[in-house]
């Protein structure tokens, strides 16, 4: 079965498939294996049967819910607004990596920044302000020196990294828990509305999904699966942060932790990390000391917002390129391009210093 993008036609089908009862990420992946989702909606209820389907969601496959997901189809019309599915060439490949990876991401912004490093800094929702100031100082740093700051638009520590990118004209990432036609918390709006105009709104969840609890831990995988490197800034010893920080050190993230007093219950979280393995921090550096090959420097921002002047396919190939060892075959099968063609635009982008070879293949340098 081919894997690629789906054609606006096709779109459809992956838009009911994420709104089908009983399926959830780790099905439609499962799926996929199986079924394109346009192939899905043909076969008959004992097909669907045979691959686990219970008859709740077989019942809907039979009869999907159109003119909700024709108002899904003009939500991404709009501009700014994309779906990312799982098989298009701008879905990370790091994302791919965790467990249950999203099918979908809807998108409201610059969706190139999803190729570029990025660095989470998560923490408590009711920070100190001593907290406050270091997620704004350590975003402000991180952001000049070329990284995307991730997190996850709550109140607190994770609007404060999202601003301090912002404050610098850095780049910023927002893994929202509802779907990005609404904002939560809603004193966020101004921020989200900030965010969508330089950096980009990302959600899982479909238009006219409200803020659920179990919403958040599913946000939080994916700001863990998108990043190198996860910076926790204040978190009690129980807390979503840490959550977050177990998921990435399980996927072999850099996690960082900034220590504090035995006496404030919100270092505990970051003590306890420390104490896991999670690297110590005082200062960017570091950070930086740690992330040594995606090391850029302060000026890389504005090497950034210079138009490429790369044609349409030759992006397209600098897109796939991650900033870890990317293999040629890889490339030419995501590409669909032959390995002749593949071959000469590598050639190009190394000339042009946007890339380099590496063993197992090359890795983007910009």
């Amino acid at each position: 079965m081919q894997k690629k993008s789906p054609s606006a036609e096709n779109l459809k089908y992956w838009l009911a498939l994420l709104r089908t009862p009983g399926v959830g990420s780790k099905t439609f992946i499962k799926i996929l294996d199986s079924y394109l989702p346009e192939q899905l909606f043909s076969q008959t209820s004992a097909a669907l049967l045979a691959i686990g389907l219970n008859q709740k969601s077989i019942d809907y496959i039979n009869a999907p819910d159109w003119d909700l997901i024709e108002n899904d189809l003009h939500w991404v019309k709009q501009a700014k607004n994309d779906l990312i599915t799982f098989y298009d060439h701008r879905y990370p490949a790091q994302l791919k990596e965790i467990d249950s990876p999203p099918p979908v991401l809807f998108t409201r912004g610059d969706t190139h920044l999803l190729t570029q490093p990025q660095i989470s800094i998560v923490g408590s929702r009711n920070p100190s302000p001593l907290g406050q100031q270091s997620a704004i100082d350590f975003a402000q740093s991180l952001a000049q020196y070329g990284f995307t700051i991730t997190s996850g638009l709550a109140l607190g520590i994770d609007a404060a990294s999202h601003q301090g990118a912002l404050n610098v004209k850095g780049f910023t990432i927002a893994v929202t828990g509802t779907g990005l036609d609404r904002v939560y918390p809603a004193r966020n709006k101004q921020l989200a509305t900030d965010i969508a105009d330089t950096g980009l709104l990302i959600s899982e969840f479909p238009p006219g999904t409200t803020a659920q609890a179990n919403h958040f831990p599913r946000r939080n995988r994916i700001i863990s699966g998108l990043c190198i490197g996860l910076l926790v800034v204040e978190a009690a010893k129980k807390s979503g942060s840490l959550i977050t920080a177990r998921m990435a050190l399980e996927e072999n993230r850099e996690v960082f932790a900034i220590p504090g007093s035995i006496h404030n219950p919100l270092a505990r979280g970051c003590n306890a990390l420390i104490k896991e393995g999670a690297k110590l921090v005082e200062n960017t550096q570091d950070i930086l000391d740690e992330l040594g090959e995606y090391n850029q420097q302060p000026e890389a921002i504005a090497l950034k917002n210079n138009k490429s002047t790369l044609d349409l396919e030759q992006q397209n190939l600098l897109n796939l390129i991650m900033f870890s060892p990317t293999s040629v075959d890889w490339l030419v099968q995501e590409s669909s391009f032959s390995v002749e063609v593949v071959s000469s635009m590598l050639l190009l982008l190394e000339l042009q210093g946007s890339i380099a070879s590496t063993a197992g293949g090359y890795i983007r340098i910009k």
